[in-house]
C-alpha cells in the first residue's frame, strides 16, 4: 500500500491521518511542535457548531470591518499595516463578496458540518476516546434587534440544509438552562440543539495515541519542513495540513493557496465550586460580539474576535479584555480570578471554504487546509472527502 506523509498534527492533519490509516495507507505524520495540536487546535472556542456556518463574504461584514478598523477592542480588526499577502487576500475576499455566493457557500458549509457530526459520533464509538464532549446544543443570544432580525432571516437557509434553528423566548431559554437568567437585556435567542462542544486539544492528543498504537502511524515531532522535496523523494503521497503554514509549502511547489492568518483569542477559566453552579451547561454564541463559550469539564472556554495582522502571534491585552468583560457582564456569577490567555492564527481562505484538492503542479501532493474558524466543525468531513478523492485518483491512474 502507498506510503503517505501528512504534514501537521492539528485537527486537519490528525483527521486526514485517521481516514488514510483506516483506508489502508501507511501513514507518517510530521509536526513542527513537540506535541499534537499545539497551534490553532490548542485552545479554540470548543464549539462543533454547524449553526455558525454563515460565511463572512457579505457587504454587511465589509461595512463592519471598515467601521471597526481603528477600534482596538473591535470584534473584527483589520490592522492598517499592508503586505502583498494581505492585499491579495483582501482583494479576493471582496471579489467573493461581489460574486453574491454567500448563501450557497453557507449551505455547502452547513451540509459539511452535518456530515461531520455523523462521522464524529462514529469515530467516538469506534475509538472510545474521551475529550469532554457534550451534545449540549448552542444558544445564540441577541441584544441588538438588527442581529435578531438577521437570525430570523437565516432560519430558512439553515433548516433547508438540515440544521435545527429555533427562535425562542425567555421562558424556553430559561428552561433549557436556568443559569442564562444572568444574561440581561436580551431581545431574543436561537436554539440549535444538535450542536456540541469538546476539547479539541485533548481530542487530537488522544486520537494521535490511537493512531500510533492501533494503526501503526509514525509521528515525527519537532520536525519543521524546510523543503518539501525531501519528503517527495521518500513518500508516494504528501498531504499538506499544517494550517497557515500550508501556504508556504504551496509556494515552494508553485501553488497559490490564498490562505491568510486571522488571529483569534481565547481565555480558559478554571471554575471553582461556586462558579460551576453559575456556569451554563449549554454553549453560547453572541453573534454581535463574535464571542462563544463552551464548558469543558471544570473549565469555561471563552473565545472570539478576529484580527488581520499577518503572522503575529503576540497576545495583546486589549484583545483579551473584551472576553473578560463579556463574562463579567453576562455571567457575573462566574469568577475570572483564575484564567489563562491564548491566541492562534486561523487559516482563512477568501471565500471561507476549506481547500481539499490535489496540487496543480505536483500530482503527489494534496491539500487539506484553510478551514478558518470551523476546523473543529468540518475537518472530519473534509478529511473523509480528501481520502475519497485520493482513492478515486489512484483508480483512474491505474486504469489509464
Amino acid at each position: 500500500m502507498k506510503r503517505v506523509a501528512v504534514i501537521g498534527a492539528g485537527i486537519a492533519g490528525i483527521s486526514a491521518a485517521y481516514y488514510l490509516a483506516r483506508a489502508g495507507y501507511t501513514v507518517s505524520v510530521y509536526e513542527q511542535e513537540r506535541y499534537p495540536a499545539m497551534q490553532t487546535s490548542r485552545a479554540n472556542g470548543g464549539q462543533i457548531s454547524v449553526s455558525n456556518s454563515e460565511v463572512w463574504t457579505t457587504w454587511a461584514n465589509v461595512g463592519r470591518g471598515i467601521q471597526w478598523m481603528f477600534t482596538k477592542d473591535a470584534p473584527l480588526l483589520i490592522r492598517p499595516s499592508l503586505s502583498l499577502d494581505k492585499l491579495s487576500w483582501l482583494s479576493k475576499f471582496i471579489l467573493a463578496v461581489f460574486s453574491g455566493n454567500s448563501a450557497r457557500k453557507t449551505g455547502e458549509t452547513i451540509q459539511l458540518g452535518i456530515k461531520n457530526r455523523g462521522l464524529l459520533r462514529h469515530l467516538m464509538s469506534e475509538e472510545n476516546i474521551s475529550y469532554n464532549y457534550s451534545e449540549c446544543g448552542i444558544v445564540h443570544i441577541y441584544k441588538n434587534p438588527k442581529y435578531l432580525q438577521h437570525a430570523a432571516l437565516m432560519e430558512e437557509l439553515y433548516r433547508a440544509n438540515g440544521c435545527e434553528w429555533q427562535l425562542i423566548g425567555d421562558q424556553k431559554l430559561h428552561r433549557i438552562d436556568p443559569t442564562l437568567k444572568q444574561i440581561k437585556n436580551l431581545t431574543g435567542a436561537v436554539w440549535t440543539p444538535g450542536d456540541s462542544v469538546g476539547d479539541i486539544h485533548k481530542f487530537c492528543h488522544d486520537l494521535a495515541l490511537k493512531l500510533k498504537l492501533n494503526y501503526k502511524v509514525n509521528f515525527h515531532f519537532n520536525y519543521r519542513i524546510q523543503k518539501i522535496d525531501l519528503l517527495l523523494n521518500e513518500y508516494d503521497l504528501i498531504v499538506v495540513a499544517n494550517g497557515v503554514e500550508a501556504q508556504h509549502i504551496g509556494k515552494q511547489l508553485g501553488d497559490r493557496l490564498n490562505i491568510y492568518p486571522v488571529k483569534g483569542y481565547s481565555i480558559t477559566i478554571d471554575l471553582d465550586a461556586v462558579s460551576q453552579s453559575y456556569c451554563p451547561k449549554v454553549s453560547l454564541l453572541d453573534d454581535e460580539a463574535k464571542i462563544v463559550t463552551s464548558t469543558l469539564g471544570n473549565q469555561l472556554r471563552v473565545a472570539g474576535t478576529a484580527e488581520l495582522d499577518g503572522y503575529n502571534r503576540d497576545i495583546r491585552r486589549e484583545r483579551v479584555e473584551p472576553l473578560l468583560k463579556w463574562v463579567e457582564t453576562n455571567l457575573p456569577g462566574v469568577s475570572t480570578k483564575n484564567y489563562s490567555s491564548w491566541a492562534c492564527l486561523r487559516p482563512m481562505t477568501p471565500d471561507m471554504m476549506p481547500i481539499v484538492r490535489r496540487s496543480q503542479t505536483n500530482s503527489k501532493v494534496w491539500y487539506h487546509c484553510g478551514h478558518g474558524h470551523l476546523g473543529w466543525t468540518l475537518s472530519l468531513a473534509t478529511a473523509n472527502q480528501l481520502v475519497t478523492q485520493i482513492n478515486d485518483d489512484i483508480k483512474i491512474r491505474m486504469v489509464s
